[in-house]
């Protein structure tokens, strides 16, 4: 009589991080003023240009955050405020980090290009941001949320590729990047493949960070009327039209700087969430 077959025991199921389960319904919790914000216009209880109250109408039932100076609902209209910012933040964001990864990877292995960004980073600092939109806004037919855009970026991009140089500076030396320069790789190559992927940390943090400037840009530059312009529905054109009657209803004023702050404060956070906790370190030279 054969003994019968041992049982082979069945490999455990991979076990998930404590930490990253953690990060990843951090970041949910996060991002949902920024979910919040571009789902508004579909959860709005009135038209964003409806009188539903007197002037600066106090909160009551069907306006919860009261009315605004002409008497529509702040809370619609705070809903409504937000896609144009997190569209036009997102796209100043997007172009910045992106041309500052690619540049700056690309001026760590071309000295004379990497001297040349740092120059134009100098100039770039010293011009302050509301000054620059506010020239590039006005020498620009006809104005708008595209020349506050276009000088966000313009800006922005030079400091920028400033950070991501010095972040890559010490990977110009590694190992992997010798081997490839003597390999004959093309210059883009090595940025693209070699250097950039060891730099996700540093490129999301500073995606984080051109985030949040250029949430406070456009609302600076909304405030002072440079870009949207009334009737529309923006958060930093809401706090210029209402703080008149701030003390008649201040949720009027209130409500959209706390949105741009929770905006802000939340994408920050997200991103901070997502990065790595460590980054890969470089071998270089001795």
């Amino acid at each position: 009589m054969t003994a019968p077959p041992a049982a082979v025991p069945r490999p455990a199921a991979p076990r998930r991080s404590p930490g990253r389960v953690k990060a990843a319904m951090f970041a949910v919790s996060v991002s949902l003023p920024a979910l919040a914000a571009l789902a508004g216009p579909l959860i709005s209880p009135h038209g964003i240009d409806t009188p539903v109250t007197a002037p600066f109408g106090a909160p009551g039932a069907g306006v919860p955050l009261g009315g605004d100076q002409l008497g529509r609902d702040v809370l619609s209209r705070v809903l409504h405020g937000g896609t144009a910012l997190i569209a036009s933040a997102l796209l100043v964001a997007v172009v910045t980090t992106l041309t500052a990864a690619l540049i700056g990877c690309v001026a760590v292995l071309r000295p004379r290009l990497g001297r040349l960004v740092e120059r134009g980073a100098d100039v770039a600092i010293l011009l302050p941001p509301l000054l620059g939109i506010m020239l590039v806004a006005l020498a620009w037919p006809g104005g708008g949320r595209r020349a506050v855009i276009a000088a966000a970026v313009v800006l922005g991009v030079p400091y920028a590729i400033r950070i991501v140089a010095a972040a890559a500076s010490p990977l110009a030396t590694a190992g992997y990047v010798e081997a490839a320069l003597s390999r004959g790789e093309s210059t883009a190559y090595i940025a693209w493949r070699e250097i950039l992927p060891n730099l996700r940390a540093t490129v999301l943090t500073l995606f984080g960070l051109r985030f949040v400037e250029a949430v406070y840009v456009i609302s600076m530059a909304g405030f002072l009327q440079i870009g949207p312009r009334p009737p529309a529905s923006d958060w930093s054109l809401m706090i210029r039209e209402n703080a008149p009657g701030a003390l008649l209803n201040p949720w009027a004023v209130i409500a959209p700087s706390l949105a741009i702050a929770g905006l802000a404060i939340a994408v920050n956070l997200l991103t901070h969430s997502l990065a790595p906790d460590t980054t890969a370190k470089a071998v270089t030279r001795s």
